[in-house]
């Protein structure tokens, strides 16, 4: 049976007969010419690409659209133009300005990955997969969008984008994770020898306006003459999508904690995990299941007199769902040093200052209203 099953598996990722490389490369190309995008990290035609612009891109555009980061890449790049002023400046300051891209372990590898590049290798990013795959946050899909595209590496760029045009291309009936292997086998078959890179953003570009979720434009598609989901006529079926779990719901309190001058008690999340070396309200653990209110209590950051507040604050994480019931205190003058282990206190005018992710954007909204409105009554 296991080497039955090999065998299979074996089969599935050797590139059966499919699209004309030197054809498909040709055809797409010169669609490139006539429509390519014009994005602000992309170099005009004809000129080389900035590696840094390129790998800057290409991490902010790690599960986020490109309308989202169209504006963050553009004041990264006015704030810091260099791979090395990035490298210089303060984690907190890279994490300010990632607030709204989500998935905060990017702007700490992003962070991270700019030194290793200023202090290994000189401030000059390396052109070769293996050596990008070695520096942080740059895994085989990243850097071979790099090579390719900033340095013409023929190297196959497989994104979500490329996922869904080859898919179709070669009319593959089952769900693209089943598939990777064979996904990436295929796509790598079909890159040129000769501008690799303005090959690897065509098939992004042609991913993302034409050969796009649900109903594809085949009627404008370079390719359609090659591709087989078309002939086939289940161009707008495909990719097969699994069946999603339900998220699960994770429940906790967050502590709301006021000086009497009304700053505002923050605390900083651990380097690593979820929100990691971001700023939070102090909060106890997020567990799955009711929420058990007397154990989540005896997690607050100090032994006070907490008073709920109204509502809870929600908030979607990609993996689970998250609700966080509020309490607050009013902490003496006195008392306030006690509890800046770890911690500190802000006023409410200087939130923005802060490297805040989302939820907690919304609990220290929540709870300040519902302050608000409780002393005006």
């Amino acid at each position: 049976m296991a080497r039955r099953r090999k065998a299979v598996d074996e089969a599935m990722a050797e590139p059966p007969h499919g699209p004309d490389p030197r054809l498909h490369a040709e055809r797409l190309l010169a669609w490139y010419d006539r429509h390519r995008r014009v994005l602000p990290w992309r170099a005009p035609a004809g000129r080389t690409a900035d590696p840094y612009r390129v790998w800057l891109s290409e991490i902010m555009l790690q599960q986020t659209t490109v309308q989202t980061v169209g504006r963050y890449f553009i004041a990264f790049t006015e704030r810091w133009p260099t791979v090395r002023d990035l490298a210089a400046a303060p984690l907190d300051d890279v994490l300010h300005q990632w607030q709204g891209l989500g998935y905060y372990a990017r702007a700490r590898n992003l962070h991270a990955c700019a030194r290793a590049v200023v202090e290994r290798h000189g401030g000059v990013f390396p052109d070769d997969e293996e050596t990008l795959r070695t520096l942080p946050g740059i895994g085989a899909y990243t850097s071979a969008a790099i090579a390719a595209i900033a340095f013409d590496r023929p190297a196959s760029a497989v994104d979500g984008n490329v996922d869904r045009v080859i898919t179709r291309l070669h009319a593959l009936d089952r769900p693209i994770p089943d598939m990777k292997p064979r996904i990436r086998a295929l796509a790598a078959r079909l890159v040129p020898p000769r501008r690799a890179g303005d090959y690897a953003q065509a098939m992004m570009d042609l991913g993302a306006t034409v050969c796009i979720s649900g109903d594809p434009r085949c009627v404008v598609c370079p390719l359609m003459a090659l591709c087989e989901a078309r002939r086939l006529g289940i161009a707008a079926e495909l990719p097969r999508k699994r069946v999603k779990a339900a998220r699960p719901v994770r429940r906790g309190i967050a502590f709301f904690l006021l000086r009497k001058d009304g700053a505002i008690l923050l605390r900083r999340r651990p380097p690593r995990g979820l929100l990691g070396g971001m700023m939070e309200v102090p909060s106890s653990e997020w567990r799955e299941g009711r929420l058990d209110r007397e154990a989540a209590l005896q997690q607050a950051p100090l032994e006070t007199r907490w008073r709920a507040l109204p509502g809870i604050v929600r908030h979607v994480f990609t993996h689970f769902e998250l609700e966080l019931s509020l309490v607050t205190a009013r902490l003496p003058t006195e008392r306030a040093a006690a509890a800046l282990e770890g911690a500190q206190w802000c006023a409410v005018d200087r939130l923005g200052e802060m490297a805040l992710p989302t939820v907690m954007k919304k609990a220290l909204r929540h709870a300040i209203m519902a302050t608000s409105a409780k002393r005006v009554s």
